[in-house]
């Protein structure tokens, strides 16, 4: 009887055998596996969070003598002629809100205008400004000074000749 037992045996220590190695394996697979989801979990709070929105901030300043319904220069330039109106549109990113102020100056520093606007953006937005003087404005160099929130931010010279 002792013989008949024997591929009985065999066959339950193979038996045996493939399942505690398919245990194993199912432990280094499940390994690997239960840590990415750990890592996404992880990740998943900093992604769930919003990041905080940008404060607003100057992109360009350019100048033209007209303006299109979307507040930007329709052609820009830095040579005027006495009779132009002249605008500077100032582009910006981030959001918030935020105050622009621009200041215009001649040659020797004299003061032409000065003017502000309080803006709200969302994203990117643009801002004009205009100056302009019906009897023409006198040959020389100019200056637009642009200020965000009272801080300096840019400056654009021009000339009208």
């Amino acid at each position: 009887m002792k013989i008949a037992r024997t591929p009985y045996l065999i066959t339950f220590a193979l038996a045996a055998t493939l399942t505690l190695a398919a245990c194993g394996k199912k432990e280094e697979a499940a390994t690997p596996t239960a840590a990415p989801p750990a890592a996404a979990t992880a990740a998943a709070p900093a992604a769930a969070a919003p990041a905080p929105a940008p404060a607003v901030s100057l992109v360009s300043i350019d100048l033209g003598s007209a303006v299109g319904a979307d507040q930007k220069v329709t052609t820009a330039t830095t040579s005027f002629t006495p009779k132009d109106s002249i605008y500077a549109a100032v582009s910006t990113s981030g959001s918030g809100n935020a105050t622009i102020a621009v200041k215009w100056t001649y040659q020797d520093g004299q003061t032409v205008k000065e003017d502000s606007k309080s803006i709200a953006p969302t994203g990117p937005a643009t801002t004009s400004f205009e100056i302009s003087k019906p009897d023409g404005w006198p040959a020389g160099s100019y200056k637009v000074d642009v200020s965000l929130n009272g801080q300096p931010a840019g400056t654009k010279d021009f000339s009208v000749k």
